[in-house]
């Protein structure tokens, strides 16, 4: 479980979250949409404790990010806009790496095995990352997530820049973990991804969740155009 409750975050006084709450169950994926500067990143990044609240809390399993924040790394798996591999190892040594940091021991097989069920060709695992392209090296964090068994996913705008196929394929590997039961929150700009992939998207203005709906109870035009008079209260206010 992801929660946030009464959550703010300002930086040099200026509010850059406003009383967020928010609770994300296992098996949930919500999409979180808005403009650049509406709170989505912060939200992520509150998560994450790469940055620490005004006040409020943030939980991840019950457990609180900043009291206890060695533990609730063991629950969650991250994967930024821009995935930061290591460009001259291959994809299973990356992932190999990546594994050991998390004080785990997987043999080579193993790790392949899981590359490959993302979708990564299997010629492409042992070649080097810099040859990569950008939704191969998503795939590889993936497998990350995947090899670590965490509970928590989250994400900050994980299809910006992949081609129609590649945001597919990523859809399809998140509702994989949605059925082993994986909390996911995902920060994006793509309404046709949110609608297709969440189970519930919520719309952030000016540091606030002003809407959160279910996506089986909005169409995909129902959404675009929820969004757009949302955002144009934002040009006016």
């Amino acid at each position: 479980m992801l929660e946030a409750i009464q959550l703010t975050k300002s930086y040099q006084q200026h509010p850059a979250l406003k009383g967020l709450n928010l609770t994300i169950n296992a098996g949930e994926i919500f999409c979180l949409l808005g403009a650049n500067g509406a709170g989505k990143t912060t939200t992520i990044n509150l998560f994450m404790n790469f940055i620490q609240p005004t006040s409020g809390e943030v939980k991840v399993n019950g457990l609180n990010v900043v009291t206890q924040a060695r533990e609730t790394k063991k629950y969650l798996a991250y994967i930024p806009e821009s995935l930061n591999l290591y460009p001259h190892l291959t994809g299973l040594e990356n992932l190999q790496f990546f594994v050991n940091l998390g004080e785990k021991q997987l043999d080579k097989n193993t790790l392949e095995s899981l590359l490959v069920a993302t979708g990564l060709p299997q010629e492409a695992v042992r070649k080097r990352v810099a040859h990569y392209s950008k939704g191969m090296r998503q795939k590889v964090g993936i497998a990350i997530a995947k090899a670590k068994e965490a509970d928590n996913l989250l994400l900050d705008e994980p299809t910006s820049g992949l081609d129609p196929q590649a945001s597919n394929d990523f859809a399809v590997l998140l509702q994989q973990m949605q059925a082993k039961g994986v909390a996911t929150l995902m920060a994006t700009h793509d309404l046709f991804r949110a609608r297709e992939v969440g189970t519930h998207i919520g719309i952030m203005r000016a540091g606030e969740l002003v809407h959160v709906l279910k996506s089986e109870d909005i169409s995909l035009n129902e959404l675009e155009k929820l969004y757009i008079a949302t955002m144009k209260t934002t040009a006016h206010a």
